[in-house]
Order: structure tokens, then C-alpha cells, then sequence
């Protein structure tokens, strides 16, 4: 005998869909104005930020259908659903991000070592990387409430690229500062080349966040248990009274949803009605530890009914 539950709610996915949005509308400004004053300066730091942006557009427009589409109920094609495609949608972005860094990366040493840049530090520069931090901290704040809120790995990577970007953003900033100073004291000319190393380190940040995204999305399409968890729910499971055993405990993550398969020995003698009174118990006992999980559990007769620990 099995019992199973799920949980949905359309509130939760206005909210997903209006995080997504919002995180959309602002990678496009910000794409574009980084765009302009970088070709109006000629500053590699802020191209480096602009491509970056361009590809949190990307990644923001994926993460607007990813959550779209995986908040589907089930069909006959897609029993668990279509939440793996967040965490598909996740590891698309990871690759973005480090296409980007290649490009530079790329660029960044053709600069250092091979080709001279005159760059314009001006104000525009520096207003630009500003309105870039003010927007990008906006945007992280809210798209990790989402995230949290939701459970949403998609959600999630927005907010990192956003969050990346304030953290290069004022890397940029230092490099333009830099060319400042190079410019005001002649004996730090050596400071004419931060704006190619500040890219350099923007690279350095985005691959480091690439890979750590990159991990935790494979590990969520190859169903990695959420670590601790199935021990949890055997305590939880096995504290109902007349339940004397809880075993192969199955727990897999799909996008923002949690599946929990488990097996439990009730007393043979008892009613059918009884058996599934403690079935919906341990999917209770369950919701205490994973209050949004889709739990199944079968029950299984134990003609021998042992002490309940």
C-alpha cells in the first residue's frame, strides 16, 4: 500500500516568474550601457563587464523560461515532473560564463603583453561601474529571497551572476582608479595596465563561481541526495508510534522539487484503514524535516510485530 502527496502553488510560481523577469529588464540595461561607454572609453575592464552582463542576459532569459517550464505540473511523458530543467538551465549558464572568461582572458593578454590601449578613465567610466553595483546588489537581493523562498537552483545562479558582477564591477573600478593615478604620478606608469589586469581578475572571479555553479548543477541532474537528509527521515519515520522500521529511504531533487520514496513495517494484524492512517503519518513525520517534498511511502506487513525502539 502506497500513499503519496504533492505539493504546488501557483503563488510561488508568479513569484519565480516575477524574480525572473525583473532579473531580465536589468542584464538588458546594464548590457547595453556598459556596451556604449566601454567603446566610448576604450576600457577593456568595462567591454570585460559589458560581455559579462551580455551573458547574464542570456542566462537571465534561459532562467525566465527554465522556471516557466518547470513549474509544469507532471504529464504522462514527465511523471516527476519538469523541474530538472533548472538545473539544466543552470548548467547552460556555467558554460556561458566560462566561454566568457576565454574571450577575456584572451584579450586581457594581448594587452598586458602585446598591444598598447590608450583607455579613458572618465566619468562616464566610473558612473557606469557604479549604477552597475547599485543595480546588480538590487537584483542578487531579490533573486536570492526568490531562491531561498522557492528552492530554486535557477533562481539561485541568476542571483550568483548578479552577485559576481558587483564584486568585479568595483575590481573595475580599482583599475580605473589605477590609470588615475598612472596619469597623475608619472613614477606609477606601470599602473597604465590595471585595466587589463583588473579583467584578468574579473575572469578569475567568474571562473571560480562557474565551477562551484557548475558542480552543484551536475550533481542535482545526476539526483544527488541532499547530504544528511535520508538519515533524518529514517529518526523522523521511525519516532511514529507503530511503525517499527523505515528503510530504503530514496531522496532525489528535481529543479525546486524533492522526491522521498520510503518503505515501513506496520503491524500485519491491523486494519487496512489503520495501516493508512500510519502511511499518512510518516508523510507527515517526513514534512517535519522536508516540509515540500513529494513523499511516497509503502507499507509492508511485519507478522511478527517487535518492540518499537
Amino acid at each position: 500500500m502506497s500513499i503519496q502527496v504533492s505539493n504546488t502553488s501557483s503563488q510561488a510560481q508568479k513569484e519565480k516568474n516575477a524574480a525572473a523577469l525583473s532579473s531580465v529588464i536589468a542584464a538588458v540595461g546594464l548590457t547595453v550601457f556598459k556596451v556604449i561607454v566601454g567603446l566610448m572609453t576604450n576600457s577593456l575592464g568595462i567591454l570585460a563587464e559589458a560581455a559579462h552582463s551580455g551573458l547574464d542576459l542570456v542566462a537571465a532569459l534561459v532562467t525566465f523560461f527554465a522556471v516557466r517550464i518547470s513549474d509544469k505540473p507532471a504529464d504522462s511523458e514527465h511523471t516527476y515532473g519538469h523541474g530538472k530543467v533548472e538545473n539544466f538551465s543552470a548548467l547552460i549558464e556555467t558554460f556561458l560564463l566560462l566561454a566568457t572568461c576565454v574571450w577575456i582572458i584572451y584579450e586581457s593578454i594581448q594587452r598586458l603583453f602585446f598591444e598598447t590601449v590608450e583607455v579613458d578613465a572618465s566619468f562616464w567610466a566610473f558612473l557606469v561601474m557604479g549604477v552597475s553595483i547599485v543595480v546588480d546588489y538590487s537584483r542578487s537581493r531579490v533573486l536570492y529571497q526568490a531562491a531561498r523562498k522557492h528552492n530554486s537552483q535557477a533562481l539561485e545562479a541568476d542571483a550568483l551572476h548578479f552577485s559576481t558582477d558587483i564584486w568585479s564591477s568595483s575590481v573595475v573600478i580599482l583599475g580605473l582608479i589605477g590609470l588615475k593615478l598612472a596619469e597623475a604620478v608619472p613614477a606609477l606608469h606601470f599602473l597604465k595596465k590595471a585595466d587589463a589586469m583588473a579583467a584578468l581578475l574579473v575572469a578569475g572571479i567568474v571562473i571560480y563561481v562557474s565551477i562551484e555553479l557548475g558542480i552543484r548543477t551536475v550533481q542535482g541532474l545526476l539526483d544527488h541526495a541532499p547530504k544528511g537528509l535520508a538519515e533524518q527521515i529514517e529518526q523522523v519515520v521511525e519516532a511514529v508510534p507503530g511503525i517499527f522500521d523505515c528503510h530504503r529511504v530514496r531522496v532525489r531533487t528535481s529543479g525546486p522539487g524533492l522526491f522521498v520514496d520510503l518503505h515501513i513495517y506496520v503491524n500485519a494484524d491491523q486494519t487496512l484503514t489503520e495501516a493508512h492512517e500510519l502511511t499518512r503519518k510518516a508523510v507527515d513525520a517526513v514534512h517535519s524535516v522536508a516540509p515540500k517534498a513529494d513523499v511516497t511511502v509503502h507499507a509492508e506487513p511485519l507478522l511478527k510485530p517487535a518492540s518499537h525502539p
